[in-house]
């Protein structure tokens, strides 16, 4: 384990195309990665001489009272490592997402890692920061000081986690994935676990799958941590059955299961097979995938219930229909985009728009709001630079996706009718700082954590 600090980001993610498609194996996602991250820089928490210290402490110093303790133990029965948060203070705040992969990453460093029954981790500090377009800011320029002397890519925002408004990028799959491998580097050694590897990343992928699905309480689709572990590609999802048989942590055979699980071969009758393309995502020179903030939010659970039960009960043989043909313009946007065929963009966009528009009108989901449709359609005709653009994932109110030229005259034009617009029609709408990015998870250097680090 090292004695330095070991810092790991990975980004958030865009559905550009494929939403309520990419639950389904028999189709894909076009997701994009995006320049904003979560970090995670993982620590040795320093004793005196003599005091054995068996805690690991996470925080989010963004954010009030964002401090998690827990403790560890083994189970019996091979059930792995357990972990129980601790009180600070009078008070316990839950967060499930860092609890559960913190006992999915320890029990298999444990398992995979060989290590003998009566190891003991070295106490870790693990702290997480957020790029800041991960969360609808403050108005107040006084909360955008974040420590005197940094720059404001981390800012303090002046409230609780979960008073925070997510903008949509994905962050607990961000956060999931990035903990992960912060956890995985800091306690495995380089032969056993290497991020920079194919195989580094595979188990890793699996890992955080597995870990993410667990802390939701239900196995989705997995294309966001997907977008953090590769970043930008074509997506199909692995079989929800890959995951459907394991225990629960700390049940009888829980370890080797999720060894088995996480390292399965194509012999293994857990075979994961998620289908990752990156050649056929690409992003054309001088185009920039860019997001704008819609600060409302949409209930995606409900918005994906309501669909399915269109597609399986209410019209199943329209439904297919009209997935298989926007499957189709799907794929036609990805070669598009792929060949820098930019004079085609407007085009495909709209294909695909159009379908969108109508599955939502047969199931009744509000996939492009008509708000959403105008603004898409005003920035289209009236912004130069900007080929068009989506509302990407499930749908709803919250965020558009748009597909621009990367300048900063178009960035300049697209924030003056924005604000123009928020004006006039009562929304308040802000295009983001982020940009798509092709990259996932990667090792980070330290000198950007200055003043974050204890």
């Amino acid at each position: 384990m090292p004695s330095t600090p070991t810092a790991v980001s990975a980004p958030g993610k865009v559905l550009l195309a494929g939403g309520y498609l990419v639950l389904d194996r028999q189709y894909t996602g076009l997701v994009f990665g995006l320049s904003a991250r979560i970090n995670v820089i993982a620590q040795e928490i320093k004793t005196s001489p003599g005091v054995q210290l068996s805690e690991i402490a996470v925080d989010s110093p963004q954010f009030h009272e964002a401090q998690w303790r827990y403790g560890y133990h083994l189970a019996p029965e091979d059930g792995g490592i357990k972990v129980t948060q601790l009180h600070i203070g009078s008070s316990i705040n839950p967060n499930p997402f860092v609890e559960v992969t913190l006992a999915y990453a320890l029990t298999y460093i444990t398992t995979a890692g060989h290590l003998k029954p009566s190891y003991t981790f070295h106490p870790a500090q693990l702290r997480i920061l957020a790029d800041n377009d991960y969360y609808s800011q403050p108005d107040s320029s006084s909360l955008l000081s974040s420590i005197p002397g940094t720059p404001t890519r981390f800012i303090k925002f002046g409230t609780k986690l979960k008073d925070a408004h997510k903008t949509g990028l994905g962050s607990s799959a961000a956060l999931v994935t990035s903990l992960t491998a912060a956890l995985l580097t800091h306690y495995l050694p380089c032969s056993a676990f290497d991020l920079d590897t194919d195989k580094g990343k595979r188990t890793l992928h699996n890992l955080a799958q597995a870990a993410h699905c667990a802390a939701q309480g239900k196995v989705g689709s997995g294309f966001d941590v997907a977008a953090a572990v590769y970043g930008g590609c074509v997506y199909r999802r692995f079989s929800p059955s890959v995951l459907r048989d394991l225990p629960e942590v700390g049940a009888p055979g829980f370890a080797p299961a999720l060894a088995a699980c996480v390292d399965s071969t194509n012999e293994s009758t857990r075979k994961w097979d998620t289908e990752i393309s990156k050649d056929r995502a690409k992003m054309p020179p001088g185009v920039a995938l860019r997001m704008c903030d819609v600060d409302c939010g949409s209930q995606t659970v409900g918005m994906v219930k309501q669909v399915l039960k269109w597609r399986d009960e209410t019209d199943p043989e329209g439904a297919k229909k009209l997935w298989d043909e926007l499957q189709a313009r799907n794929e036609a946007l990805g070669e598009v985009l792929s060949n820098d065929r930019k004079d085609e963009i407007r085009e495909a966009v709209a294909k695909i728009r159009e379908l969108v528009r109508a599955m939502g009108k047969a199931s009744g989901v509000p996939i492009e709001p008509e708000s959403q449709t105008a603004l898409l359609d005003a920035l289209t005709e009236n912004v130069e630079g900007v080929y068009g653009g989506v509302v990407p994932g499930a749908g709803g109110y919250d965020a558009l996706a748009l597909l621009v030229k990367d300048d900063e005259a178009t960035e300049e034009q697209i924030k003056q009718f924005l604000a123009k617009w928020s004006e006039e029609k009562g929304e308040k709408v802000r295009l983001l700082e982020v940009k798509g990015e092709m990259e996932g998870v990667r090792k980070e250097g330290l000198g950007q954590y200055d003043g974050w680090l204890s």
